[in-house]
């Protein structure tokens, strides 16, 4: 059993601690703000620094529970982030990391809306004036594209740790709910989430399992069911009565069952698999419905459906 070192929080004395890091653009205010809305104290762009003495803090409140947001405005001290994470979680402080993401078309597009600069923007157009000639792209987005690519290189150890969500195709209004979901299934157990998707909107960056689904019959050939979904009988009872979905089901939930307990043992919070076909309606749907009903039973099972959830 661990012993805290002087000075340290007391493990006893504290919940559950977010930490919200991940992409300048990428969500994190929205994902503070649901937190804050769920109960918890929240703290944006603490010093790694200061972590420790903040934690101190609250050691006399300990029913309250604390999301901290940490993201590249504290570049300077990022490289004493990742030992100061290993040094709490061995004095037996709970610390779940969630990494915003989104692709880097969506992030120029949001900055462009916001007409907010990146926080890296001067050291990329430092960059991007060493850049050869043949480079076409207008300054103003060389640097941007650069900033973002720098920022991705300075988080990527961070982002390796951390339960990883993909908000380029994300409302607000799902993000908060996908936040809510995710701190409410909190749990020292790992936590599986099924995830739906369209490949023509582009592959989940949060996923750690893909499995491609679009060689199954697809229901919206049949008139009737074209309008319906994955969760609608019509849908579920042309699948259930096809074949090559039921191998298919069978097979990825054995492979999921197979390489589960590694992950566990692995101490891993999260384990996404992402399930897609071609529009994200009908066979993902019924795919991911289905198994994370099966697993269930084993583990905390969260669903999501990222084209579904946007039309709602």
């Amino acid at each position: 059993m661990n012993t805290p070192a002087p000075g340290a929080p007391d493990p006893a004395a504290l919940n559950e601690v977010v930490l919200v890091t991940g992409i300048s653009g990428s969500g994190k205010s929205v994902a503070l703000h649901a937190l804050e809305d769920a109960g918890f104290f929240c703290v944006d762009n603490l010093p790694p620094e200061l972590l420790r003495d903040f934690l101190r803090l609250e050691h006399g409140r300990s029913q309250r529970r604390v999301a901290i947001a940490v993201d590249v405005r504290s570049a300077g001290s990022l490289p004493h982030l990742l030992p100061l994470i290993e040094e709490l979680r061995g004095e037996g402080v709970v610390i779940r990391s969630v990494f915003l993401d989104a692709g880097t078309d969506a992030l120029v597009r949001r900055f462009s809306e916001s007409r907010r600069p990146h926080p890296l923007s001067q050291q990329a157009t430092s960059q991007s004036l060493n850049r050869r000639r043949e480079d076409k792209a207008p300054d103003g987005h060389r640097a941007l594209y650069d900033a973002i690519e720098l920022e991705r290189e300075l988080l990527a150890e961070l982002r390796e740790i951390s339960t990883v969500v993909d908000t380029s195709q994300l409302r607000p209004a799902q993000l908060r709910l996908w936040m809510r979901d995710l701190v409410q299934a909190g749990s020292l157990a790992l936590t599986l989430v099924f995830e739906s998707f369209a490949f023509k909107h582009g592959v989940p960056l949060d996923a750690d399992f893909v499995f491609d689904v679009r060689i199954l019959p697809n229901p919206y050939y049949i008139r009737e069911l074209r309008a319906q979904t994955g969760r609608d009988d019509g849908v579920i009872q042309y699948l259930e009565a096809q074949p090559e979905v039921a191998e298919m089901l069978e097979q990825i939930e054995a492979f999921i069952a197979r390489w589960l307990p590694a992950f566990e043992n692995d101490q891993r919070s999260y384990l996404t698999v992402a399930i897609g076909c071609t529009g994200g309606q009908h066979r993902s749907v019924y795919l991911t419905e289905t198994l994370a009903r099966r697993f269930s039973k084993r583990s905390v099972s969260l669903i999501r459906h990222r084209e579904l959830d946007a039309r709602d």
